[in-house]
């Protein structure tokens, strides 16, 4: 028995659960159903109450929209009027099409507009009638809600689009007109038509006339619309309001048919007809539902309080108080909040103690950073004095001031602090290349000259004497096919020099690069070779005294604008004194062009400078480089790998194939022999560097001049070579010179 029983009451919990759970579905189900059935957008319009699309979502049928389109656009029932917005304030915007009058081949075509509004009626103070043509009308008849008719329109005149001013519609071309101001219009019909019969000569550019009912400032008028217009429908503003009845009437019947149902709602009577809802003072949103208008916390939005007052919002207002220790009414045009004098004369003792401390901190953090930046002040100039004296500054000086007796060509001395602007602080992204004797930085001058500034390296300070003089010296040498060192910089830790910019890179780049549209012609190759022999002559024999450059290489001999070729690089170039043929130093160059003989003896002489040369007229005819651990053993000095081919006579099977393809055979014969007496393992037998010159101008001349007889020596190049300069006085020089490491390897 007791067993029955609790199968039965089991039986009625299963039944009561399942019970509710259905409740629960289907309470969700109806509520799905509902939302579903007020659906409160139609596409992206939002339609609040007491709009709807069905009439038990909407007030009534007054406030019906149509969102029925398989494309979900809203329109006013019975009409084709596209709604855009509807606004709680008694408006809403639609689109209103525009009438036009066109002519066309088969005679004309005319579009004209007529809207029947039931409900609503077009604003009279938001809207204006359009006309866009030449020699056009346009016209508005309409009637309001008691059958009252009223006509309006205006004339559009131009004979050519011309005189048309974009922007305004005063007569020509466009004109526009109020629409029957503080008269609420409930049917309308307007229509477009040309002013005279004959209009063939306006057609030509204005093919179509328009008009149109369009809210104030939809349409700002173009010329261009004469000949084609791209409108086909402009909002237009309408007027709503609910039923024919004022606020006291409606009032009368509250319970039943008052639509302001929210509390906190207002009735206020429409212009014409009917009433509206607004939500009062302090409060917003919907007031035509329940709980429709929220309170609005004017303590978020802009309000009367006083800065210094606390505000507190309230159902439909706020208020605002004074914070302690002050009085009056917290409002800004009020008394606003003052300090309670007998409650804040310890807080303002308070504060004059404390303005006075911090005040005296300041004024001694002030002195202290003063003082501190005084005395780092003169540290640096202090430093850079050092600077100038270790650098040799005071010698530099002397020696310019000797020569500016005899010459106006001397080195100018800049300061660090115009080459810190110059180089944006040596900016690495401003180096042009790097080697061991210091790094190169491309620099604009306060005068807009580019010039490459090399940062040099000097370890020995016993070398400075003869640093300072090789500036000098280096300083007035004027070749066109030299590069000009402008001046040096002493104040700073390690010298620094300042060159004449070449922007076109080195032979060597031109010769080894991948970049075939660098390659260098024959005619072009043999200019260089003449030019850059030329150079190394003016400094042996011209100069005074000699200057043997000792790192002669394609990687020290750049290229201007012209291919022109400028010699570069003397950082470790040595200044023979008179007395003097050869200099003993430590052995200095680049593997490849190296003179043995130097290399061996460690006696440093002009005709050292003449083997250098031999590699790179080498490296000029074969197109390889003067030394390349890719080639096989035998072959990677180019020098001798050269001297070889000449005694095995295959020298043309080592010729660069852009050369072979240019230049007569003799010629390449004639060169490389030149090459070869400047490679001569010993330099008494070597040609000195005029020598050379001369037979590679005669070379040029040769080329230049086919198979004319020609002089091997031109008379620029003599009159180049026999120029004199200005001798440098070059005092107390130690004759024991050391390395001083100036290479400007990559610079420009």
């Amino acid at each position: 028995m007791m067993e029955c029983m609790a199968v039965h009451s089991s039986k009625q919990q299963y039944s009561l659960l399942l019970l509710l759970l259905l409740v629960l579905v289907v309470g969700i189900l109806l509520e799905e159903a509902n939302a579903e059935k007020c659906k409160r957008k139609c596409g992206s319009l939002s339609i609040p109450f007491p709009f709807g699309t069905t009439e038990d979502c909407s007030l009534d049928a007054s406030f019906l929209i149509d969102c029925k389109t398989k494309k979900n656009t809203p329109y006013l029932p019975q009409t084709n009027l596209t709604v855009q917005s509807i606004s709680l304030n008694g408006q809403l915007r639609v689109s209103f099409p525009v009438a036009s009058f066109c002519y066309t081949r088969n005679g004309t075509n005319q579009t004209n507009q007529q809207h029947n509004l039931t409900y609503f009626t077009v604003s009279p103070t938001q809207n204006k009638l359009f006309v866009v043509g030449c020699n056009t009308i346009g016209a508005v008849n309409a009637y309001d809600s008691e059958g009252k008719k009223y006509f309006t329109g205006c004339l559009a005149l131009c004979n050519t689009p011309d005189y048309a001013t974009n922007g305004t519609c005063t007569g020509v071309g466009c004109c526009e007109i109020p629409i029957m101001a503080a008269q609420e219009l409930s049917s309308m019909f307007y229509v477009s038509l040309r002013a005279f019969t004959s209009n063939s000569y306006v057609s030509s550019f204005n093919p179509c006339s328009y008009s149109f009912v369009a809210e104030d400032g939809a349409y700002k008028f173009s010329s261009a619309d004469l000949a084609k217009f791209h409108h086909a429908t402009f909002p237009t503003v309408l007027d709503w309001s609910v039923r024919n009845v004022t606020c006291q009437q409606a009032k009368k019947n509250k319970n039943h048919d008052f639509a302001c149902k929210a509390e906190n709602s207002e009735c206020v009577n429409a212009k014409e007809h009917g009433y509206l809802c607004n939500c009062s003072a302090g409060f917003n949103g919907n007031p035509y539902v329940l709980n429709g208008c929220q309170d609005v916390n004017e303590c978020m939005e802009s309000n009367d309080c006083y800065s210094k007052a606390i505000c507190h919002n309230v159902p439909g207002s706020y208020s605002c108080s004074c914070p302690k220790g002050y009085i009056g009414d917290g409002k800004k045009y009020g008394t606003q909040c003052r300090p309670n004098s007998s409650s804040n004369s310890r807080a303002k003792n308070i504060l004059i103690i404390a303005l006075s401390i911090s005040g005296g901190v300041i004024a001694l953090l002030v002195v202290s950073f003063y003082v501190y930046w005084r005395m780092k002040e003169k540290k640096l100039i202090k430093l850079k004095e050092h600077y100038f004296q270790q650098n040799g500054g005071l010698l530099l000086q002397q020696l310019i001031a000797r020569q500016r007796e005899s010459t106006d060509e001397t080195a100018k001395v800049f300061t660090v602090d115009e080459l810190n602007k110059a180089t944006n602080n040596f900016d690495e992204n401003k180096i042009l290349g790097k080697g061991g004797q210091g790094t190169v930085y491309e620099g604009l001058l306060s005068d807009n000259k580019t010039v490459a500034i090399k940062r040099s390296k000097i370890s020995d300070p016993s070398q400075i004497e003869h640093f300072i003089n090789e500036v000098v010296v280096l300083s007035q040498i004027n070749h066109k096919n030299v590069v000009k060192l402008l001046g040096c910089c002493l104040d700073a830790q390690v010298p620094l020099l300042v060159y004449e910019f070449i922007p076109n890179g080195t032979i060597f780049e031109h010769l080894h690069s991948h970049n075939h549209s660098l390659r260098l012609s024959w005619k072009t190759r043999l200019r260089i070779a003449a030019e850059t022999a030329g150079a190394l002559a003016y400094l042996h024999s011209v100069t005074s005294p000699p200057i043997i450059h000792r790192d002669v290489k394609t990687t020290n001999i750049l290229l201007d604008h012209d291919l022109v070729a400028k010699v570069s690089d003397f950082g470790a170039s040595r200044i023979v004194p008179l007395d003097k043929t050869q200099l003993t130093t430590l052995v200095q160059g680049t593997l490849g062009y190296l003179d043995p003989e130097y290399f061996q003896t460690s006696q440093l002489t002009e005709k050292s400078d003449v083997y250098s040369f031999g590699v790179v007229l080498v490296e000029l005819l074969t197109g390889r480089k003067a030394l390349s651990f890719e080639r096989p053993e035998n072959d990677r000095n180019l020098a001798l790998y050269f001297i070889s081919a000449m005694k095995g006579g295959n020298l043309l099977d080592i010729v660069d194939n852009h050369v072979m393809n240019e230049a007569k055979v003799e010629q390449i014969i004639e060169f490389a022999n030149v090459a070869k007496r400047c490679l001569r393992v010993m330099g008494e037998r070597r040609p000195t560097m005029k020598e050379v010159a001369m037979e590679l101008e005669g070379l040029r001349v040769e080329e230049k001049h086919r198979g004319e007889s020609v002089k091997l020596y031109s008379e620029e190049t003599e009159e180049l070579l026999k120029s004199t300069v200005s001798t440098c006085i070059v005092e107390d020089v130690n004759s024991s010179i050391g390395q001083i490491s100036m290479s400007l390897s990559g610079g420009r």
